[in-house]
């Protein structure tokens, strides 16, 4: 920018130069009357502005301001120096040395109108399009690559390059991974990346970035590839209601577990409650426990026999515990006896009456 305002400059004063020569040759050429004095001579003033202005357009020949992102390579005489200039001002020797800028910022170059095909593993054929490939110039190594490639800006990624990487790319990969672009790209790039290596060396260039936007089958395979995926989503739907239909089989097999160990225990609580209750009822009965239920039960009727040699220990009988046929026939045989003898009573030695 500085450069060109200074050759601006040193233009506009040697126009200003020749301006005043001009003028002043105009007006000399028209003053013919005698006694009238010529114009006065602006020599020295026209010889000042032609020497700011040449000196305004070596100056700005003289140096070169390299920008952020960018380096310098300066040339002698057609000759490439191997020093990297930096950013900043650098100086040349006008009219002898020349500075050239070289991009050293990300740059991409997109390859839209021709199509690449390639094969996958499968030998299915594949095709590519809309490639952009984004690199980069190590500063370090401008001069070499100034003076050693033929028009870099266009050339130096170049789409034979490119191509080739990418075919060797593909056909490494399964037709499903090659139109996945989060597999194929990272491989295409280091793909390049070691391409580009083995052209200019390690460290030249280097490849940031690959975009693939369209990787493209034949019509048949497209069929093929749609009836894959269905069968797949079929099949991953089947195995879905396959999963549920098993964890629901097993919710209800641990409902019936549950249920049917919980009815267990409850009959297990039960039986053990039955079974203590009887255990504490046998425990608690005993003679006097018979003998008030006895009581409890009796109608005020004398009992009429009595098993057993002690009257603590006996058993007493009463009429009711006789059945009903043989209460029917001791019934018609007693009515028989009472018309003989009413009464019969007999005492043993211990006073027991039967």
């Amino acid at each position: 920018m500085l450069n060109n305002i200074l050759r601006i400059l040193g233009l506009i004063l040697i126009a200003i130069a020749i301006y005043l020569v001009a003028r002043k040759s105009f007006r000399s050429a028209n003053t013919t009357v005698p006694g009238v004095k010529k114009a006065p001579s602006q020599k020295k003033t026209v010889i000042t502005l032609i020497g700011a202005g040449v000196l305004c357009i070596l100056f700005s020949l003289a140096f070169t301001i390299i920008p952020t992102g960018y380096t310098g390579v300066r040339v002698t005489f057609g000759q490439v120096e191997e020093r990297t200039l930096n950013n900043g001002i650098n100086f040349q020797l006008p009219l002898i040395q020349e500075i050239v800028l070289v991009n050293n910022k990300q740059q991409d170059i997109k390859f839209n109108e021709n199509t690449i095909s390639s094969e996958t593993s499968e030998r299915n054929t594949v095709n590519f399009q809309g490639i952009t490939v984004t690199y980069q110039i190590n500063p370090q190594k401008s001069a070499w690559i100034y003076a050693n490639v033929t028009n870099y800006e266009a050339g130096l990624v170049n789409e034979s390059l490119v191509a080739s990487a990418i075919k060797t790319t593909s056909k490494t990969l399964s037709p499903n991974d090659c139109t996945n672009r989060s597999i194929i790209e990272p491989k295409a790039k280091d793909n390049i990346q070691k391409s580009l290596d083995e052209k200019y060396g390690p460290e030249v260039v280097y490849v940031n970035k690959v975009v693939i936007n369209n990787a493209s089958f034949d019509t048949e395979y497209d069929e093929k590839i749609a009836k894959k995926q269905q069968a797949q989503i079929d099949y991953e739907t089947q195995q879905i209601e396959n999963k549920k239909n098993i964890e629901k089989a097993e919710a209800d097999a641990t409902v019936t577990k549950t249920n049917a160990q919980a009815e267990a225990d409850a009959k297990v609580i039960e039986a053990q409650a039955e079974a203590d209750a009887n255990r504490i009822i046998s425990d608690s009965i005993d003679e006097n426990v018979l003998r008030n239920r006895y009581y409890e039960t009796w109608n005020g009727q004398l009992p009429t026999t009595i098993v057993g040699s002690d009257a603590m220990s006996s058993i007493l009988i009463s009429p009711e515990s006789v059945s009903t046929n043989s209460s029917a026939v001791d019934t018609g045989n007693t009515s028989a006896n009472n018309t003989g003898n009413s009464t019969s009573t007999t005492s043993d030695s211990n006073g027991a009456t039967t």
